[in-house]
Order: C-alpha cells, then sequence, then structure tokens
C-alpha cells in the first residue's frame, strides 16, 4: 500500500443507449460474484439480450471461449451502438436508494498506488480469470465498492449539489432499489475533489479480486498506461455508512450429520429444530463466543462456545486478538481444516450471499450450509490499517453498486 493518497481522474464513461434495450433496469446485473447460481444467471440473460451478465459471467465450454465471446459481444455492441462512449471525460455521481437506504459516491478510474486498504485474502483462480476476461476486452466492467471517511470534506459537498440537478439516468432495479448516475465535469468540481481525496485513504469494501486483478494487469503493462487505474465507486463513509451483511458458506461435500458428530466435545451444540429463518437467526445473535447455525437437513442446529484449547491449538498466535476471535478465523482454522477436513475450493465449498439461498443449496444437495455472523466495519478497518488480512469472504458491504450502468474501456483512455 502506499501513502500517496487517493487519485481519482475522470474517464468517458461506456453507458447502454436506452433507445437500443428494453429498459435500463434490464440490463443490469448485481456484481459477478453475486449471481452464484444458474437460475440466477439464465434469468437475468433472459431479461434482456443486451444484459451486462453477457459480459461478465459470458457462458462457454472453455474458459478462453467465455473471454473472447465476452469481446466479441462488447465490440459488436459498440458497433451497434448497443453502449456508447460519453462525450466528455467526467467523474460520475451515483445514488442508490430504498427506503431508508441512502448511498451517494463517485465512480472514477483510480490510481493503483493510492491508499487504498484491502481486508481479505484471493482466490488465485479467480483473480486469473477476472484478468483474462479484462485482458480480452479491455475494459473494467464493473466498479470496485470502497469506502473512506470523508469529514465533511469537499467531494461531499460537491456530490451533495450535484444530486439536486437533474441525472443522466435514473432506474429501478427489481431489487427495489432506485439508482441515478450524473456525470460530473466542470473543472473546478473535479480538481476540489481530487484535492480533497489527495491525503485520504480508503478500505476495499467489496471487489478484493477485481483489485488484485487491476494490480496484476498493471504489473503487465510499462507505466504510465490505462492499466494505471482502476474503476471504483468511491463512498464517503460519514455521509453514507455502508451496511455490512456476512456471507455463508455451503459444505457441497460434507452432510450435516457428519459435521456434527465431528464437533462433539469441541463445540457447544443445540438443535433449534425447523424454526423460522428468522427465529434461527435471532438464536445465533446470542450466541456465546463464535456461533455458527448449521443447516441443510430440515433443522437448524446452533454451534457457539468453541473449546479455548482447541483454538489455542489451531489458530495462529502471531496474529491480533482481533483476527483471532474473528468467526471466520475461527470457523476456516479450526472447523473447516481442522475438524472438518474440507479443502477450501470450490468442488468443496460455496460462498452465498443470500441466507435462505445457503440453506436451500443445501437441503437440495445434501451439504451442510453455514450461517455467520456479520463483522464490525470498525473491526475490518483496524485490522486493514496493521497490514492483516481476514480469511476470504469474511464480509458482505453493501449496498453494491449495480453493474451495468457506466463501464470503463481502458481504449479509450
Amino acid at each position: 500500500m502506499s501513502t500517496t493518497g487517493l487519485r481519482l481522474i475522470p474517464f468517458r464513461g461506456l453507458r447502454y443507449d436506452p433507445e437500443r434495450v428494453g429498459s435500463l433496469a434490464a440490463v443490469t446485473s448485481p456484481p459477478y460474484d453475486v449471481v452464484v447460481r444458474p437460475d440466477g444467471l439464465d434469468h437475468l440473460e433472459s431479461a434482456d439480450p443486451h444484459n451486462i451478465v453477457r459480459l461478465i459471467l459470458p457462458q462457454a465450454a472453455a474458459p478462453a471461449a467465455r473471454h473472447e465471446q465476452a469481446a466479441d459481444v462488447l465490440r459488436r455492441w459498440l458497433a451497434e451502438g448497443v453502449l456508447a462512449p460519453d462525450d466528455a471525460p467526467a467523474l460520475y455521481v451515483y445514488e442508490q436508494r430504498r427506503g431508508d437506504v441512502l448511498q451517494r459516491g463517485l465512480i472514477g478510474a483510480l490510481h493503483l498506488a493510492g491508499a487504498v486498504l484491502p481486508h481479505e485474502d484471493v482466490m488465485p483462480e479467480v483473480v486469473a480469470d477476472r484478468a483474462a476476461l479484462m485482458r480480452a476486452t479491455e475494459a473494467n466492467l464493473e466498479p470496485l465498492l470502497l469506502s473512506y471517511r470523508g469529514d465533511d470534506g469537499a467531494a461531499g459537498e460537491v456530490v451533495e449539489r450535484t444530486v439536486h440537478t437533474p441525472p443522466l439516468l435514473a432506474t429501478t432495479t427489481e431489487d427495489g432499489f432506485a439508482h441515478r448516475l450524473w456525470a460530473l465535469t466542470d473543472a473546478e468540481d473535479i480538481a476540489a475533489v481530487q484535492a480533497d481525496l489527495a491525503d485520504r485513504q480508503a478500505l476495499i469494501a467489496d471487489g478484493h479480486h477485481r483489485w488484485a486483478t487491476y494490480e496484476r494487469l498493471r504489473d503487465e503493462h510499462p507505466s504510465p498506461s490505462p492499466w494505471d487505474h482502476g474503476l471504483v465507486l468511491l463512498v464517503d463513509g460519514d455521509r453514507s455508512p455502508l451496511q455490512v451483511k456476512a456471507i455463508h458458506r455451503h459444505l457441497r461435500t460434507l452432510p450435516v450429520a457428519t459435521a456434527l458428530a465431528a464437533l462433539d466435545g469441541s463445540f457447544r451444540v443445540r438443535r433449534l429444530g425447523a424454526v423460522p429463518l428468522p427465529d434461527a437467526l435471532a438464536a445465533l445473535a446470542g450466541a456465546e463466543g463464535n456461533g455458527f447455525l448449521l443447516a441443510g437437513d430440515g433443522s437448524f442446529h446452533l454451534v457457539d462456545r468453541p473449546s479455548p484449547e482447541l483454538l489455542a491449538r489451531t489458530i495462529r498466535g502471531d496474529r491480533p486478538e482481533a483476527w483471532r476471535t474473528l468467526d471466520a478465523t475461527v470457523l476456516h482454522s479450526t472447523l473447516v481444516d481442522h475438524l472438518w477436513q474440507l479443502p477450501d475450493t470450490p468442488e468443496h465449498i460455496a460462498y452465498i450471499h443470500d441466507t435462505a439461498a445457503a440453506v436451500e443449496q443445501a437441503e437440495r444437495h445434501g451439504g451442510t450450509a453455514v450461517l455467520m455472523h456479520p463483522v464490525r466495519e470498525e473491526v475490518v478497518r483496524e485490522l486493514a490499517r496493521q497490514g492483516v488480512t481476514m480469511p476470504r469472504k469474511s464480509t458482505s458491504f453493501g449496498p453494491k453498486p449495480a453493474t451495468g450502468l457506466v463501464l470503463r474501456s481502458l481504449a479509450l483512455d
């Protein structure tokens, strides 16, 4: 990590032409790693023939074919005018609203040498796949989500002033979020934003694999080049506090009975029965020490009170206490690695954001769903400042930006 602050620059955004698609809502998607189930992918593909999943999750038998297919689709959409570049480089003010949830931020191209704090480990195979896709398309197809402390600075003031002007686009997606986007092209406003960000640092809230991909591709190209920057959404956490949710696990090859038997004498296990999911989650909130909900056999099982001696034997002692006591640390170091002896590979472990979907997957396929507590943002930020990475997929920050509202073509920079 550098200490050079944050350097956010304008770019010519690629955006859908509303006249050439059914609706803007129909061509958007959640981030690629949230579209985890085939039925979700099929639903998005059928929503509109130009849905962005055809770029971020192309379907073909071999990886190379997938990536080249995405590049072909992008070239065709550009030639047909389905996607078109804006006339002038801009920073983009982006707003998401649903009920009491309101998030506003700036989308721009961020210099990769800036003061950005990662907090999670990444999976090399995912980084390799994303890198191949970006190489083929020469594009940043969806922004990362970064959070910074703005202290009521000029960048936040520019954002708040901009949202009172007519937007470039407005749409409401099927999850109920209303989205609005503005192009910020005024030189004085851009200069004020850049000066305000110059001594700040940001936390990667969502997109560790894409950030690692940006860094890999930057290292492959002589500098200076467009690959020195990556597409991000930068949110002032003082004005728009992010929500932090857990990411749950589906242990594909581990039946619930086998999982429970391995815990005998090491954790307290209480069978809750076939209670409603909200009741089970309420019980998890009251767990003592590290706690987890296991499901998949038609019942919920609350697992907590781990053996201190077992934790001492299975968890690294050279990390801060805040890391050693994380539920994700205990899950992977003590349960997955030691008691259940599962490799952390896609064949054995799926990471699922939606709680009900994790339970449904386990019940359908005979595996075990492990439902997790969310981690407080303050813990995440403090560990990141210390340079300590959390176990992969420990947190889910949101709301996440919709994919497809604005893209960055490196060929235009």
